[in-house]
């Protein structure tokens, strides 16, 4: 008995030092949402960490509950089962407090809800369609469009046989070959679809994620806050190459965007000349 108490001594020093040792790789660990770049993707966080602390103290109160009646009321103390089969007033405040906590996440989330369908002022459209296994983005009214795919470095590095080790491509798996460029502190609106099968554009800063479904339009909005480049997936299995279609958007100042898009459509409006 005394050898089989040393060893598990022995096993719990271990599993301590190894947690120890851990702790640097851990802090590193984004487990958490991101507040994002836009209004949108903060109320998504704000209210995520509202829903978290709530279910952090209501856990903490119930197992709280349980381990005190655990080692209070243990049968070595002498204590018995209580005969009754039911208690109102223990039934009611379980019934009463969720629910009060359900309208109050009802009424805190609502005017968020709203506010992610609501594209009125919206002051430009995008139209992105996803194919397999690339998108198109079209900038409406402006006669200027492009098709978005997977880099010509990922795509080499994922062949089987390549000889190129992933670890060295700069955003495996996360880059393209045209970057969607849009303007930052404007409210853009996204018409979303698709030309074969499902697909869902998902860019996380932006907090949209939202299903692009052949034959039927969905819209939605986002106003980057900050310039800089923000990258997503399709988030929906839409066939053998799924992963391989990423998303990146460039958001930069209005000038900037402006120009971009002049030199884009000089060379379009010659073709068509």
């Amino acid at each position: 008995m005394h050898r089989v108490a040393t060893h598990a001594r022995r096993l719990l020093s271990g599993a301590l030092l190894t947690c120890l040792a851990a702790l640097p790789a851990q802090a590193a660990w984004d487990l958490n949402m991101t507040r994002g770049v836009t209004s949108t993707s903060r109320e998504a966080y704000d209210l995520h960490m509202l829903v978290l602390w709530i279910c952090t103290i209501v856990g903490i109160g119930v197992f709280g509950v349980m381990i005190y009646a655990i080692v209070k009321f243990r049968k070595s103390k002498g204590a018995k089962a209580a005969t009754f089969s039911h208690n109102t007033n223990a039934e009611i405040i379980w019934t009463v407090i969720p629910t009060l906590i359900l309208i109050y996440l009802g009424y805190a989330a609502a005017p968020a809800l709203v506010r992610i369908d609501d594209t009125r002022n919206s002051e430009m459209t995008i139209k992105i369609t996803g194919y397999q296994w690339k998108w198109e983005y079209e900038y409406v009214g402006e006669g200027y469009s492009f098709f978005s795919m997977l880099a010509d470095t990922s795509n080499e590095a994922r062949q089987l046989g390549a000889g190129i080790n992933p670890a060295t491509v700069e955003n495996y798996l996360l880059e393209v070959d045209n970057v969607l460029v849009v303007p930052v502190g404007v409210k853009i609106r996204y018409l979303l679809t698709a030309n074969d099968v499902l697909h869902a554009w998902w860019v996380p800063a932006f907090s949209v994620k939202r299903d692009a479904v052949p034959g039927f339009v969905n819209d939605g909005w986002f106003k980057v806050d900050e310039p800089g480049i923000y990258r997503g997936q399709c988030a929906e299995l839409c066939g053998k190459d799924h992963g391989f279609m990423p998303i990146v958007v460039e958001a930069v100042p209005r000038d900037e965007f402006d120009a971009w898009l002049a030199a884009k459509k000089a060379p379009a409006a010659v073709a068509a000349n």
